[in-house]
């Protein structure tokens, strides 16, 4: 397996989470499309033939689907989540279209990174809560256990 300064280039946060739990399937998803991407860039950088400059694009458009299912959520009218952050989610997502289609016209590895990092730390933020409200539940109530935090820095990719 080859290692590049983006991790490995297959295995990592692949298995799908249980049902149940959205946020955690949120955060499970950003965290593997970043995965992807990450392990896309790497491969490419190994070697920067077609195809791999292909499965850097294919990863990028998995991305976009995402942010654009989140895009769909939050636009309903019945969107439980907070205005502001309704609204600065909206913004990313917007950013991540535009930041999206410059990529797929002139695929930069460099220009993927910020898409890797957004995911990341969004899905850490979604992480980071579902602990939270673990670790408030009443004592003997059972908690349920917060899956463990994806990685923060490109160079973590396992």
């Amino acid at each position: 397996m080859a290692y590049g300064p983006y991790g490995k280039a297959s295995g990592g946060y692949s298995t799908v989470p249980r049902g149940g739990s959205p946020t955690h399937t949120e955060a499970w998803a950003l965290t593997e499309a970043a995965r992807r991407m990450a392990v896309s860039i790497a491969a490419f950088e190994e070697d920067p033939s077609k195809s791999n400059k292909n499965k850097m694009r294919d990863a990028v458009r998995l991305n976009w689907r995402l942010w654009t299912i989140f895009q769909a959520e939050l636009t309903v009218g019945n969107s439980n989540c907070p205005e502001n952050l309704r609204i600065d989610m909206l913004t990313l997502c917007k950013y991540i279209d535009n930041h999206t289609v410059e990529l797929l016209a002139d695929t930069d590895p460099e220009k993927i990174l910020p898409l890797v990092e957004i995911n990341r730390n969004i899905a850490s933020g979604l992480l980071e809560g579902l602990q939270t409200v673990a670790e408030a539940q009443e004592p003997g109530e059972e908690k349920s256990k917060a899956p463990e935090s994806p990685p923060t820095s490109i160079n973590e990719v396992s």
